[in-house]
């Protein structure tokens, strides 16, 4: 999430307001132009399940609340002065960004963006203690944490409180698979403003669409029905929308619904477990259906989820 991020402040504005609300569309839509209108550094990022993280520098801090209160259900409400934020720790300058991967390939990718990784993800959880020694090691004033996954939001967020214990500005950008991740890494600009790098780091991520195609471990009730050990499982946002026998069909139909919305690049991981032909049938099925998009291809190397793909 978004929460507690230190920044160095606003040359206009003199506080940090940071929430979650759960609201429908249309009162988010008014939400945004209200705060839009009160300030600036605004972002308003989807977590999905019709919750939704909230920045924005103010001067009124009652009003940017009240606001929230008149379009749905606010709750995990931050506020920062910035006059009142502590220099960082002696020795420590910069920006950060640090990530967790859950596979080689993809921490090749990260780390050839300058990225500091952490290994792990969904079914291996890297632990807080490892996210804290990551960012604390890295040497930065200011932070940036991308957890790259639900499952590992808690222990980012657990390890970024206590860094800001130490007095390291970090904020948690709220990316849910690793395709996001990369997303927010492209626009990364530590010559901006913090505050500004995470908010654009956050509007990158939460516009790119991602998808998962994985292999049933268990018996299991979705929003589709029950599933059985083996099932092929398409999930697009983190919700199942396709149950299937073959991962090639699976993943032909998510490609499908993503099309479906449009879009100018596809980014496709592969993954450990991830048939060689496989890929190469994704691509020709996209090249002709949607023969002008861009398509990128990597090799991810995440266990579990044969294939994972993000489109913006």
């Amino acid at each position: 999430m978004l929460e507690g991020a230190r920044e160095a402040g606003s040359e206009e504005y003199a506080f940090e307001v940071q929430y979650l609300i759960n609201a429908d569309d249309a009162a988010v839509a008014t939400l945004r132009g209200e705060l839009a209108r009160m300030g600036d550094s605004l972002v308003v990022a989807s977590a999905g399940d019709g919750e939704y993280n909230v920045h924005v520098h103010v001067n009124d801090v009652g009003s940017a609340i009240e606001a929230a209160v008149e379009a749905g259900r606010p709750h995990r409400i931050t506020v920062v002065r910035f006059a009142d934020q502590a220099r960082p720790p002696s020795g420590r300058a910069g920006v950060a960004v640090v990530a967790v991967a859950p596979g080689e390939g993809l921490a090749h990718l990260f780390e050839g963006e300058g990225v500091h990784v952490v290994g792990g993800g969904p079914g291996d959880n890297p632990s807080m203690a490892q996210v804290l020694t990551a960012v604390q090691g890295c040497g930065a004033a200011h932070v940036i944490l991308l957890p790259n996954a639900s499952q590992v939001s808690g222990v980012v967020e657990a390890a970024a409180d206590q860094a800001r214990e130490d007095g390291i500005e970090v904020a948690v950008v709220p990316t849910r698979s690793p395709v996001q991740g990369l997303a927010a890494v492209a626009v990364h600009d530590a010559s901006r403003r913090f505050g500004d790098d995470v908010v654009a780091m956050a509007e990158a991520a939460a516009a790119t669409r991602w998808a998962e195609v994985t292999v049933a471990q268990r018996e299991a009730l979705t929003s589709l029905g029950r599933v059985e050990a083996g099932d092929v499982l398409g999930l697009i946002d983190g919700e199942v929308i396709e149950i299937g026998t073959s991962v090639r069909a699976v993943a032909i139909a998510l490609i499908d619904r993503l099309l479906g919305v449009g879009g100018e690049l596809i980014t496709i991981l592969a993954g450990r477990e991830a048939d060689p032909g496989l890929v190469a049938e994704v691509q020709a099925h996209i090249a002709q259906a949607a023969p002008l998009i861009e398509v990128a291809v990597f090799d991810g190397g995440q266990p579990h989820y044969p294939l994972l793909l993000g489109v913006e």
